[in-house]
């Protein structure tokens, strides 16, 4: 093969012969070179792709999405994630609160079970086999288990509201409950069922409990509810009747005087009335009696559970 060279500053035309051998290496030389080049680029895009701008902007594209900019990839993400952290936050001061009602209502004492401290944790070094299993969470890792933190704490929140509810129904049906003694005395005179009736001396059905005590004596409420009747009758003389609700009333009879009228709202342990001996009595003391749509209950099933009950928180705050 030959080559002429031409230029105004030669003489006269010149002619290169190039052989088989000089072709083959300027064929290798730029096979070499093109080897070289793709070598270096592929240095540059994958160890410097931070540092040349054009670079790194290409291999963030393809990782974020398509977003130009790894930082502010990065800073969108941390943003979601503080905002998210912020939110289960809020949920946790929430869930706490809530579970102090939770332990109130239930009777959980606070050093037995403290909302505010977070519990202790410990355990043994990782072995060998876990290690290598184990790994620093990616971005995407992270991303998930806080989105799987977040519903979980929002399932037991929905939990707590349930138990809450529960144990605010009871709690308020117990107290609605007549078990409180409505008198401060340790027996009475007369029982609920058949006795002989003190003015005629037949049998007669008594339809409460009689509890004897000096003129003046507090009659408290044994359970909190509204007065339906605050009045004399001929029989029961001064007499009060509570509605506590599920068809359940109390009445107080022979009082000297009445503390309450027709439609006050009282109290567990309020007091309402003083003990006389008014109405169809032959002495100082309080007719109680608890009635169910209407019909007479022994007293003492009530106030039986009650003083159960009251041992019970006893023993259970030593």
């Amino acid at each position: 093969m030959q080559v002429i060279l031409l230029h105004p500053r030669f003489n006269r035309a010149k002619s290169i012969t190039l052989g088989a051998k000089h072709l083959a290496l300027m064929v290798a030389a730029f096979l070499l070179s093109v080897i070289l080049a793709t070598v270096l680029l592929y240095f540059l895009t994958v160890h410097y792709s931070l540092s040349v701008p054009f670079v790194g902007k290409a291999a963030v594209g393809s990782t974020a999405g398509g977003m130009p900019d790894k930082d502010k990839y990065l800073k969108e993400n941390l943003a979601a994630m503080a905002i998210k952290l912020g939110e289960m936050q809020a949920q946790l001061m929430r869930l706490d609160a809530l579970g102090e009602r939770v332990q109130g209502l239930a009777g959980v004492k606070p050093e037995e079970f403290n909302f505010k401290e977070p519990p202790g944790r410990g355990g043994a070094e990782s072995s060998s086999l876990s290690d290598r299993r184990s790994h620093d969470m990616s971005m995407s890792e992270f991303q998930q288990a806080l989105d799987a933190m977040s519903r979980d704490v929002g399932y037991r929140a929905d939990y707590m509201n349930v138990v809450e509810t529960v144990l605010m129904s009871d709690r308020i049906k117990s107290k609605l409950l007549p078990t409180n003694q409505p008198v401060n005395v340790s027996y009475n005179s007369s029982s609920f069922g058949w006795r002989l009736d003190p003015f005629t001396g037949r049998s007669a059905f008594h339809e409460g409990l009689d509890f004897p005590a000096s003129v003046g004596t507090a009659i408290v409420a044994a359970a909190a509810g509204v007065v339906i009747a605050a009045e004399y009758h001929p029989q029961y003389g001064n007499m009060l009747d509570i509605d506590h609700g599920n068809d359940i009333i109390t009445r107080y009879a022979h009082a000297s005087r009445l503390l309450v009228k027709v439609g006050d709202i009282v109290q567990r342990g309020q007091h309402i009335a003083d003990i006389g001996t008014t109405g169809r009595s032959t002495g100082p003391h309080l007719h109680f009696e608890v009635r169910i749509k209407g019909i007479a209950q022994d007293p003492r099933k009530f106030l039986n559970a009650g003083t159960d009950l009251a041992k019970v928180a006893t023993l259970a705050g030593k």
